[in-house]
């Protein structure tokens, strides 16, 4: 099936395919439409909507409904995004599945609400407090945003971790035609009844533990605080907490090569590379056909997920081009890892721009390029 859909609507019809039964939000701009969408259609596929009183409220309710046994999701932006890190602290010290769209605008504070950028990939990855880690994919296109939601869904239930869909105003107002397929692969979690063995252990280090659900009678508790195998509190022996951290952080980190995804273009030949995301990564493209217009051979890396980077697609650009550039709708965050990862093979550019909406456009990106390289 083929619809003309905007990103942040094919963001909802990716939930609901993927299995999502349960939605709380809170209306933000640019968001909103997801929300909408959601509450009309959501009720019709049997799951429950709740539009929540703040973000708070709805980051802790699809924490609850998960623990119900529903798969569950909600969306948001910059503000809302800030109000959800300590319940998503939560989720990855408890190994709730869930699904958090950030349909990034221009920041700080209330900054500029309508308008797009990408500013939020930081707070997305280290946002929460302590040592944690979650997964982050950046769909650029309503296609993707289809793709990677479902994407986010398997990962989120395969191994019981909050998942983030990193998307921008420019994608999720976007209309392009989107390819639905008739059948997903879909991923559900593990549920297990037996007590018998420790709801909080995994022989696998890359393998989440079975989930007890709350409301079947078990004798269960899901606490924030450091708690041992059994769920049970221990505030104070190192053992216990670097146990439990060790095993949360591994089971993403040793999954990298499973979750890293990422299109690349003309790496073995070229002079001049670019890495980017999100709505960047289409004026990328642009700019790789004006350079090679005028005989510049260009490539690029298209980041479909940002965290956890594998390093050896950025490192084998490194090895051939005099320069990569790293253009975002931001001050400079992605680059700080291309920068990491390139380990003066090469020289690192960033180009950054950030108000009023606008766009990286592939002709300032092209102009970039040609003044680096001479």
């Amino acid at each position: 099936m083929r619809m003309l859909i905007s990103g942040n609507i094919a963001c909802a019809e990716g939930a609901l395919r993927a299995g999502c039964r349960f939605y709380a939000g809170y209306p933000i701009t640019p968001s909103s439409e997801i929300m909408e969408y959601m509450a009309m259609e959501l009720p019709k596929h049997g799951g429950i909507f709740f539009q929540a009183e703040d973000e708070i409220a709805a980051i802790n309710a699809i924490i609850g409904a998960s623990w119900g046994g529903l798969k569950s999701m909600t969306a948001t932006s910059g503000p809302g995004f800030s109000l959800m890190q300590e319940g998503l602290g939560y989720a990855v010290m408890t190994e709730t599945p869930l699904v958090v769209i950030d349909v990034m605008r221009v920041g700080p504070a209330t900054g500029q609400a309508t308008k797009s950028a990408q500013g939020d990939l930081m707070q997305a990855r280290w946002g929460r407090h302590g040592d944690q880690q979650v997964v982050i994919l950046a769909p650029s296109s309503p296609q993707e945003c289809l793709d990677l939601t479902v994407k986010a869904f398997n990962i989120s239930e395969e191994l019981r971790v909050p998942v983030i869909v990193l998307s921008d105003e420019i994608i999720g107002h976007m209309r392009e035609t989107v390819e639905i397929p008739e059948h997903f692969n879909i991923v559900n979690r593990k549920i297990t009844e037996d007590l018998s063995k420790p709801p909080f252990h995994s022989d696998n280090p890359m393998e989440a533990p079975p989930m007890p659900l709350i409301g079947k009678g078990l004798n269960i508790m899901v606490t924030g605080s450091t708690h041992n195998e059994w769920g049970l509190r221990d505030t104070r022996e190192f053992k216990t907490h670097f146990k439990l951290v060790k095993r949360l952080v591994e089971k993403i980190k040793l999954n990298a090569k499973r979750v890293f995804e990422y299109e690349e273009y003309n790496i073995e030949n070229s002079t001049i590379g670019f890495v980017s995301f999100g709505s960047v990564a289409r004026s990328v493209k642009g700019a790789v056909k004006i350079l090679r217009e005028k005989g510049v051979e260009a490539s690029y890396i298209n980041l479909k997920t940002l965290w956890p980077i594998i390093d050896n697609p950025i490192v084998k650009m490194a090895e051939r081009v005099k320069a990569i550039i790293v253009p975002e709708m931001n001050m400079g965050q992605l680059v700080l890892d291309v920068e990491r990862i390139a380990q003066n093979k090469c020289l690192v550019v960033s180009l950054n721009k950030v108000g009023g909406g606008e766009p990286i456009y592939p002709s300032e990106i092209a102009s970039k390029a040609l003044e680096v390289i001479g």
